[in-house]
């Protein structure tokens, strides 16, 4: 991961109980094992190769979505869920102990505020996890600021209200800096609510000029992620509504500005695999938040509502990938909100349906798809996909997570260690139980 030594002392999951745990499995593991490389190897594909790839993948954990979220109306907080950024580290470390799949945690700001940036990465780094995308919110007031948000920040209408936000932004650049992060991703909720509130053209002319004060900022080899969303907190117009608003200001501000998709930003029926092809086309496909939805931006388990949907996506990412070779390097995020779940459950779950879309994507037999599609051969290029999809790559993904250390079945490991129990023995327990995501 190119971080210092983890302190195995340190580790949320004592390495014995996974040991215990992966031995009453191991059996049936390497019999599953076997069986599936035999079944891909009649496909000429060696599963060697499909592991090795699901063990390069890395995906990022959201700081926010270690501790339960919620909704308008009510959030029931988890006993034992972290309370400061130390501890949403100490349970990021635990899903990438038990994975190998999420070495990085990405932060928010001012949520994850702290005294001692150069001491918060040390931390991270003894406990393997390092940091990816910086967040900045001007979605939300917060205690002591000076002007409000309420009608906008980057866009807003008062140059004075724009240039707190561009400064708050500034100042997540230097954390992140500090912390060996290499991006920043900017989702701001400006819009109107009413017809006439605000003029279309004047407020994106306005974010544009605040970006590029942003954008000046960057270190040479940062990366600036504009991350669209067709709704909410603005219910009529949102300043960047969608990918093509959002390529279109990338473009403008340059090279190292880059779209961001969040699998629930969308309209329904919105079809995100070819939005996904079109920004890597172009180069501008930045980075790509998991998670799913049922109704809008709902923020579930990826995976968990429509798993085909996960699948095309990855899909295009592997094409995207092949045509790329090696110059293709979108960053990868869970961005999920955990109501009535154990947050790291939840985000175990989405690691395997995101791993297990990857491996699947990785074993389409692109050459036969390609000549089907020649051929305008409708059902042998669908069913080229479906075989792909229909195939039970669980005992790949758990070689893997074997292989960097981690469990054969990370939940049932992860209950068996009793590490929530414990957390809630020592964690100051939050009886708050106001709305809000976190």
């Amino acid at each position: 991961m190119g971080f210092v030594a983890i302190d195995r002392a340190m580790l949320g999951i004592p390495p014995e109980v996974i040991a215990k745990d992966n031995d009453r499995l191991m059996e049936a593991h390497l019999a599953d094992y076997a069986a599936l490389a035999a079944r891909l190897a009649r496909e000429n594909i060696d599963i060697e190769d499909i592991v090795a790839k699901v063990m390069a993948l890395e995906v990022g954990l959201p700081s926010w979505g270690m501790v339960s979220g919620g909704t308008r109306f009510a959030r029931f907080p988890l006993p034992g869920e972290p309370a400061d950024v130390y501890e949403k580290i100490e349970d990021c470390s635990v899903v990438h102990q038990l994975t190998g799949l999420t070495p990085r945690v990405s932060l928010h700001f001012p949520w994850d505020k702290t005294d001692d940036y150069v001491a918060l990465r040390q931390f991270g780094e003894a406990h393997g996890i390092g940091f990816d995308a910086i967040n900045s919110n001007t979605f939300q007031d917060q205690a002591g600021q000076k002007r409000s948000y309420k009608f906008g920040s980057l866009s807003h209408s008062q140059a004075q209200t724009r240039q707190q936000a561009i400064e708050h932004n500034l100042q997540c650049i230097d954390i992140g800096h500090q912390l060996g992060s290499k991006a920043i991703t900017v989702w701001i909720g400006d819009g109107s609510n009413f017809p006439g509130q605000s003029e279309f053209t004047d407020t994106l002319e306005r974010y544009l000029d605040s970006l590029r004060a942003i954008y000046r900022h960057l270190p040479h080899d940062w990366r600036l992620f504009i991350e669209h969303k067709m709704y909410e907190p603005a219910f009529y117009s949102t300043v960047i509504q969608d990918w093509g608003t959002s390529i279109l200001c990338a473009q403008t501000l340059g090279e190292k500005a880059q779209c961001l998709v969040d699998l629930g930003h969308h309209a329904p029926n919105v079809n995100i695999e070819m939005i996904v092809a079109r920004l890597a086309q172009f180069g501008k496909l930045g980075g790509f938040h998991f998670n799913d939805s049922k109704y809008g931006d709902d923020d579930l388990d990826s995976g968990s509502i429509n798993p085909f949907q996960l699948f095309l996506v990855f899909n295009e990412l592997v094409s995207a990938e092949i045509r790329g070779k090696g110059g293709f390097r979108p960053s990868y995020m869970m961005d999920q909100s955990h109501n009535v779940t154990d947050p790291i459950e939840s985000l175990l779950n989405s690691a395997r349906a995101i791993a297990g879309s990857y491996a699947k994507a990785l074993i389409v037999d692109r050459l036969a798809l390609k000549g089907y599609q020649a051929d305008n051969d409708v059902i042998m290029a669908h069913n080229c996909l479906r075989l792909a999809f229909e195939t039970d790559v669980r005992p790949a993904l758990a070689m893997a997570r074997v292989r960097h250390g981690g469990a054969i079945d990370p939940i049932a490991c992860y209950r068996a260690s009793s590490y929530r129990a414990l957390k809630a023995e020592v964690r100051h327990y939050n009886p708050n139980l106001g709305g809000g995501i976190v």
